[in-house]
C-alpha cells in the first residue's frame, strides 16, 4: 500500500489508498482502489502506469473505474482534514488561513432536557461553531456554520461531561471549516496554475452577516438545530477558541 501511494501521488495528490487481497477463485495477488481528488490526475496517472512494472515484477494492469455504486445521486463533502490537505497542496501551507468566530454551547436551546430535571443521566452535549476562512492572494474570504453533538451517558460525572463537551467542539470546529470549503472552487490549470472562485450556489445566510450578528444568533430563545446534519466523528488538535486552525497568513503558489 505504501508502495501504491509512492508510485501514484506522484501524479496529483490522492484522497486513499485500498490495497485488497485477490478472492480465491482469482488465484493469488493483490488488487487496489487509488482515489484521486482530479480526474485529470487520475487520467494521467492511469496512461503512464497501466502495463507497467512499478514496483514488483509483472506488469500492473491499470484502469479507472467508472461505476460508483450508491454515489451517483450524492455529492458528498469533503471532510475537514481532506480540505486542509487540498488546500495546503494547491495553495501551500501560507496560502490560506482560518480561525473560529464563534464556538458557543448550545445545549438546552430545545427544552430537550427540562421536563426530566435534575433525575436524568443520559445529557446531551452541543456547540454551534463559525469558523472563517481567508484566501489572501485570491481576495476569497468564506464562513461556515455547523453543530456538533454528542450524548453523556452519565451526566453527572464531571469529568466525563467536560470531556464530551471537549470532543464535541473540536467536531463543530472541524465540521464548521469543512463547510466553509465547501464554498471554494479550486480551478487547476493544465499548466500547473491553480485559480479560485466563490461558489455562490453554496451561499448562506450567515456569510452576510457581521461577526456581531453572527455570536448574537445563538442568544434567541428558539433556535432550529434540524438544519445542521451530524457526520461521522474527526479527530482534530487540540484548539481553543482563541487559535487558529491549521493553515497559516502569507500566500503562495
Amino acid at each position: 500500500q505504501h508502495s501504491l501511494f509512492s508510485a501514484f501521488s506522484k501524479f496529483g495528490p490522492l484522497y486513499s489508498v485500498r490495497a485488497h487481497r485477490n478472492a480465491a477463485v482469482a488465484g493469488p495477488g493483490y488488487y487496489a482502489v487509488v482515489k484521486f481528488y482530479s480526474a485529470g490526475d487520475a487520467s494521467r496517472a492511469q496512461h503512464a502506469c497501466n502495463g507497467q512494472r512499478l514496483f514488483q515484477k509483472s506488469p500492473l494492469k491499470v484502469c479507472v473505474c467508472t461505476k460508483q455504486k450508491g454515489f451517483q445521486h450524492q455529492v458528498l463533502a469533503l471532510n475537514s482534514n481532506k480540505c486542509q490537505e487540498l488546500a495546503n497542496h494547491y495553495l501551500g501551507f501560507n496560502g490560506w488561513s482560518s480561525r473560529i468566530i464563534m464556538l458557543q454551547n448550545v445545549s438546552g436551546f430545545d427544552g430537550e432536557n427540562e421536563e426530566l430535571g435534575k433525575t436524568l443521566q443520559k445529557r446531551s452535549v452541543k456547540y454551534l461553531c463559525a469558523v472563517e476562512v481567508t484566501l489572501p492572494n485570491h481576495g476569497v474570504r468564506t464562513r461556515g456554520v455547523a453543530l456538533g453533538e454528542a450524548d453523556v451517558e452519565n451526566g453527572e460525572d464531571p469529568l466525563e461531561f467536560v470531556t464530551a463537551s471537549r470532543r464535541v467542539q473540536k467536531l463543530a470546529v472541524g465540521k464548521a471549516l469543512s463547510s466553509a470549503f465547501q464554498k471554494i472552487l479550486l480551478v487547476v490549470l493544465e499548466n500547473g496554475k491553480v485559480a479560485v472562485e466563490y461558489n455562490s450556489t453554496q451561499e448562506e445566510l450567515t456569510d452576510s452577516l457581521t461577526e456581531e450578528e453572527l455570536k448574537g444568533l445563538v442568544q434567541v430563545s428558539e433556535l432550529s438545530l434540524e438544519q445542521f446534519d451530524l457526520e461521522e466523528e474527526e479527530v482534530f488538535s487540540d484548539l481553543s477558541f482563541d487559535d487558529e486552525l491549521p493553515g497559516w497568513e502569507m500566500p503562495s503558489n
